[in-house]
């Protein structure tokens, strides 16, 4: 047994640990110092935020004519009822078909609305997209991808009154959650926490 004040000899475990230790030091660092709200630096992924005790979203559907305003986190875990209700809110609007919505695009809206400094609905024109429709819109001719990430519950075109989807699109891009497509003739900007990616037409 060494006494107090005694230089410890180094281990293997030791180290080690010191070793954890640092790098995790230096990695809640980088995220604290790249990203104020607390969501954590791109290449870790999300991450609860240190201030923020609950998030809350507030989307109003242009082809229902629905609205949604609820919190679906509070006391750090995502509440089940709340979800469930957001995938109503944004499912299949022309067979009603149903499918749970990522959270990381719950989270990605979140953060947009705070990055925006707005504290207004998204207008909601796509959520989830069946196959089936999917599927029919492309012998349509409409422009949706093959294997769209909307069928996944992963995508959303959105747009708020009152501000500019390039404005939007920016803003989106900055964070680098995901794909940002911008069209210059369509009313919304299409967001989806899928490859880091963007676009514009």
């Amino acid at each position: 047994m060494q006494g107090k004040g005694e230089i410890q000899p180094l281990t293997r475990r030791s180290v080690v640990g010191a070793a954890s230790i640092g790098l995790l030091g230096l990695l809640s660092g980088t995220a604290h110092a790249k990203d104020v709200l607390g969501w954590g630096y791109p290449p870790l992924g999300w991450s609860r935020p240190r201030a923020v005790l609950s998030r809350s979203i507030s989307l109003r559907h242009r082809h229902t004519d629905e609205s949604v305003n609820l919190v679906y986190y509070e006391n750090g875990r995502y509440i089940g009822g709340a979800l469930n209700e957001i995938s109503y809110f944004l499912r299949d609007h022309r067979n009603d078909a149903v499918k749970p919505i990522d959270r990381e695009l719950l989270d990605l809206l979140y953060a947009l609305r705070v990055k925006l400094e707005i504290n207004r609905p998204f207008d909601v024109y796509s959520g989830y997209r069946s196959p089936e429709t999917n599927a029919r819109l492309r012998r349509e001719g409409i422009g949706v991808a093959r294997n769209s990430m909307h069928m996944y519950g992963k995508a959303i075109d959105i747009s708020m009154q009152g501000v500019d989807n390039r404005s939007i699109a920016r803003a989106a891009w900055a964070m680098q959650r995901g794909g940002v497509g911008s069209y210059r003739r369509s009313s919304f900007v299409h967001l989806d926490v899928g490859e880091v990616r963007n676009w514009y037409s």
